[in-house]
């Protein structure tokens, strides 16, 4: 436990901090996804199904491959924070959107593990599996609690289970677009 501890310590403060020109891009991009997705596939899926699914992948497809773009700590944070106040601007009601950016720095921190890079490897892919399914768990957990009003078994049991399966989603949709991406030779922006 004391090398996980160790390694968690070393990759956030050996992490560059700084934000170059094409970070500013890239959270611009995926801060704009975030909010065409939550406005409507989000929406969407929750006016079928009654279920959150559809939103959870709107925010951890995009958390995914802004993540995959940049390798840097700070960016999906920085897109859920803008994404969310955008989406909150413009649909007042939205008010889950709070616990989808608390959810978004979980998954910063934990993606920290594997120093914020999405590879096709299994050490890779672990650490992204488990960062999303925490922090789409969380989400569930907070929405239905606090802006949903629900009880704390039924958030912990229900919510946050269907949150759970709605980030798996946007994690099965990711890695495909992004081994695709990396076959082709793509590696990011230029200058990231």
């Amino acid at each position: 436990m004391e090398l996980g501890i160790t390694f968690l310590f070393k990759s956030i403060t050996e992490m560059t901090m700084y934000i170059k020109t094409s970070d500013i891009a890239t959270i611009a991009t995926f801060s704009a996804m975030w909010v065409v997705l939550n406005l409507t596939v989000g929406p969407l899926g929750f006016t079928l199904l009654r279920l959150p699914v559809l939103c959870d992948f709107s925010v951890y497809f995009t958390l995914l491959l802004a993540t995959w773009v940049s390798n840097k700590m700070g960016v999906p944070s920085m897109v859920g924070l803008i994404g969310s106040l955008i989406v909150m601007a413009l649909r007042p009601p939205s008010t889950q959107m709070w616990g989808f950016l608390a959810s978004t720095i979980l998954f910063d921190i934990l993606m920290t593990l594997c120093r914020h890079e999405i590879r096709l490897k299994p050490y890779n892919i672990a650490v992204t599996s488990i960062a999303t399914m925490v922090s789409a768990y969380f989400a569930g957990v907070i929405i239905g609690a606090i802006f949903m009003s629900m009880t704390l078994e039924r958030a912990l049991t229900f919510w946050g289970i269907w949150h759970l399966v709605g980030g798996l989603i946007g994690l099965a949709a990711a890695i495909p677009v992004i081994g695709a991406l990396e076959r082709a030779g793509v590696k990011g922006i230029k200058g990231a």
